[in-house]
C-alpha cells in the first residue's frame, strides 16, 4: 500500500505544493497533509504500515520551476527549503526501519514568497505528479 505525506507551508506560495497534492489525492489514496510539522504524523504512518511512503515537498534543486525529481536521501538536506520543524532527512531516518520504501519527491518552486496558492508552473507540475500517483507510476519520476 502506498501512503502519501505532503509537506510544506501553504502560506508561502509554492512551498504548499506537497500539501496541495496530499489533499487532492486523499479520496483515492491514503494521504496526510503534514504541513510544517510532518513529524506529527509518524505514529499514524507507522500504524498504516505502508509498503511505500511518498513524501512530497517543494525543493530547491537548481532546476527550472516546476521540475519534479526523486531526491535521494543524501541530497535531501541540500535541497530542502526548511519551513518545517524537523529536517526531512531526520524524519526519513526515523521512519525507515518500519517502512520498506520511502521516496522523497521534490518540486522546484517558482516562488516561496508569502502568498496563498501555487504559481501556474508549479500548479501544472503538481497536477502532473497527481496523475502519476493515480496511475501508480510514481517510480517513473526522474531522479536527481
Amino acid at each position: 500500500m502506498m501512503l502519501i505525506l505532503g509537506v510544506g507551508n501553504t502560506l508561502l506560495s509554492d512551498d504548499g505544493a506537497g500539501c496541495y497534492i496530499a489533499e487532492a489525492i486523499a479520496d483515492i489514496h491514503p494521504a496526510y497533509n503534514g504541513g510544517t510539522a510532518p513529524e506529527n504524523f509518524t505514529a499514524p504512518i507507522r500504524r498504516a504500515a505502508p509498503s511505500l511512503l511518498v513524501i512530497i515537498d517543494a525543493a530547491e534543486m537548481g532546476l527550472p520551476a516546476g521540475s519534479i525529481r526523486i531526491i535521494p536521501p543524501e541530497k535531501i538536506d541540500d535541497t530542502s527549503i526548511g519551513t518545517h520543524m524537523l529536517p526531512l532527512s531526520h524524519l526519513i531516518t526515523y521512519l525507515s526501519p518500519d517502512i520498506p520504501e520511502i521516496l522523497f519527491i521534490g518540486i522546484e518552486p517558482a516562488t516561496i514568497q508569502p502568498g496563498v496558492g501555487l504559481s501556474p508552473v508549479v500548479q501544472e507540475a503538481a497536477d502532473r505528479l497527481l496523475d502519476l500517483l493515480q496511475m501508480g507510476e510514481i517510480r517513473m519520476v526522474e531522479r536527481l
